[in-house]
């Protein structure tokens, strides 16, 4: 950094224009355990929202304004330094919000969903920011879409929920001519930061780091052996299906009977399936969680998820319901043990490399942050979580509650494996979890057979 440019940060530092505060431990991972460098679009988390009512570009920016003014994440940046950089936080947000009317060719659902891919796609800079951008785009006069791209540095998909419900509660007061601001938030992103360090001290970490350590012994990567430059670039296949009505209605009822939770219900399937598709009997995957357990979090803009890696051997010989009653206990012990990844990876020596994710290789979720409707007089939003297809491991499948349905999202490098074996891991999966259901007390071996 040249002499003036220090001297500038050290006059807005000064007058508390800027304020310097450590990595947490969530962007830490990004920086430390990434097999993408942090500036790829691989870090680039997006939702769409659909606004039905009238909607002008001014509304939506001042609304949009009020959520800057209170979300400190979104006036954070990136300052490099010698070991590891710091966040950067302004005392006052720049506005990044676009507008654009968009031709009849534009507004289709191909038109709209090829310029979300492009929008989410363009690069941030990490140091001057900002990290995020609201682009509007009317494809009628009462027809509006929101999106809205985050870097992950400071957002998660907790956050995504977030804004619109902000953005809606913003244009509720704009509409009723209320000019104070939105209440401040219990804690801000940076403070949480700081309670999080204080309470990460080797007394806590260590008797967590030996579970892991017992936990994951033994473990053998799947495709490290294909790793490096080419599965560190490109972006990856998105597949979307759906699980019906009737299927999802049985997996919520299978586990109420075997009180366990529909994550580890779905979770177990996944894992049969997988283990039959990719001929192992130890599945290893990591899970994301909200890491928000306090009310305090939960409005508040920012990276809080974390990973928990969940290792489930596949026993071929034990019934679904037994091989679930140890999932279920075995997930709930991986869950009290979680510790920030950027630690346990350091703990285990395992280090982000190009094209290589830490401990594990798959990605297995169920989303259940956040995901709200709004109707208001004259205008009504809904939010749509978007799955970029730029994840950071080799595969994911990803499952939301849709309505009765489960929304089901595949993303794979193409590196790795051919469509067609996806989408025949994704019948596996689904034949797999509907067979379970009907007959909880069959064989594993019996699960993948009947599914051949």
């Amino acid at each position: 950094m040249s002499g003036d440019k220090r001297a500038l940060l050290k006059q807005k530092l000064e007058s508390g224009q800027l304020k310097l505060q450590p990595l947490t431990f969530p962007q830490r991972e990004l920086w430390e355990n990434s097999p993408v460098p942090v500036e790829d679009a691989a870090n680039h988390i997006c939702c769409i929202i659909e606004v039905r009512g009238n909607l002008t570009p001014e509304d939506g920016a001042g609304a949009f304004q009020m959520v800057l003014d209170r979300q400190e994440a979104l006036r954070v940046s990136f300052l490099p330094g010698k070991d590891k950089p710091v966040q950067m936080i302004r005392a006052d947000g720049v506005m990044n919000f676009h507008f654009r009317e968009l031709t009849a060719e534009e507004g289709t659902p191909e038109g709209v969903d090829k310029m979300v891919r492009e929008i989410a796609s363009e690069p941030f800079d990490l140091l001057q920011g900002p990290l995020y951008r609201v682009n509007l785009l009317r494809r009628a006069p009462d027809d509006h879409v929101f999106v809205f791209t985050i870097h992950h540095a400071i957002g998660d998909g907790w956050t995504l929920g977030l804004f619109v419900q902000e953005l809606c509660l913003a244009y509720i007061q704009r509409a009723r001519g209320m000019k104070d601001p939105l209440p401040v938030v219990p804690q801000t992103y940076s403070a949480w930061g700081a309670v999080e360090r204080a309470f990460w001290q080797p007394s806590e970490l260590q008797p967590r780091i030996a579970f892991w350590k017992s936990h994951l012994a033994g473990y053998r990567r799947l495709w490290s052996a294909l790793e490096g430059p080419v599965t560190a670039s490109g972006s990856h296949v998105r597949l979307v299906s759906h699980f019906p009505a009737e299927l999802a209605k049985a997996s919520r009822e299978l586990a109420r009977r075997s009180s366990a939770t529909l994550f580890s219900t779905l979770l177990v399937a996944f894992q049969v399936a997988f283990a039959r598709w990719a001929k192992t009997d130890d599945v290893l995957v990591g899970t994301p969680v909200a890491n928000r357990t306090k009310q305090v979090t939960k409005e508040t803009m920012g990276y809080y998820a974390g990973i928990v890696p969940i290792r489930g051997p596949v026993n071929v010989e034990k019934t679904f319901s037994a091989s679930l009653r140890e999932m279920h206990q075995k997930t709930a012990d991986c869950f009290a043990n979680a510790i920030p990844f950027a630690e346990l990876a350091q703990a285990l020596g395992d280090a982000g490399a190009p094209g290589h994710n830490p401990i594990f290789e798959i990605r297995f979720a169920l989303q259940n942050h956040p995901i709200p409707d709004v109707a208001l007089p004259g205008l009504s939003a809904k939010l749509r979580m978007r799955s970029t297809g730029t994840a950071r491991y080799h595969l994911a499948c990803e499952v939301t509650e849709e309505g009765e349905q489960l929304e089901v999202v595949w993303l794979f490098r193409p590196q790795l494996f051919q469509q067609a074996e996806v989408e025949n891991l994704g019948r596996l999966f689904e034949s797999v979890l509907a067979t379970a259901c009907r007959t909880p007390e069959a064989r594993v071996a019996a699960l993948t057979e009947s599914s051949s």
